[in-house]
């Protein structure tokens, strides 16, 4: 399940605004206003599905241990090639 906190740092990560997350999972600006608010309740589970599809699409990975929960962005290989 994807976390408020997950939401707002995978959007940094990619530079996205909520309204761009809104178009690209397909739910309304209200509906992910509501899942990034910190109390995260009411949310449906195919509003939080559509939003983790989002971000896997765009490379981001959201972890969630024991110990915490998190993001983790991908590079793509066109990034790899760069670096070298």
């Amino acid at each position: 399940m994807i976390t408020a906190r997950q939401s707002r740092a995978a959007r940094a990560l990619l530079g996205w605004t909520q309204e761009t997350l809104a178009d690209k999972a397909q739910v309304s600006l209200t509906a992910l206003k509501r899942l990034e608010s910190e109390s995260g309740l009411d949310v449906y589970e195919t509003t939080r599905d559509q939003v983790r599809r989002a971000f896997e699409s765009a490379g981001v990975v959201l972890l969630s241990t024991d110990k915490g929960e998190g993001v983790l962005r991908l590079h793509e290989p066109s990034d790899r090639s760069a670096r070298r």
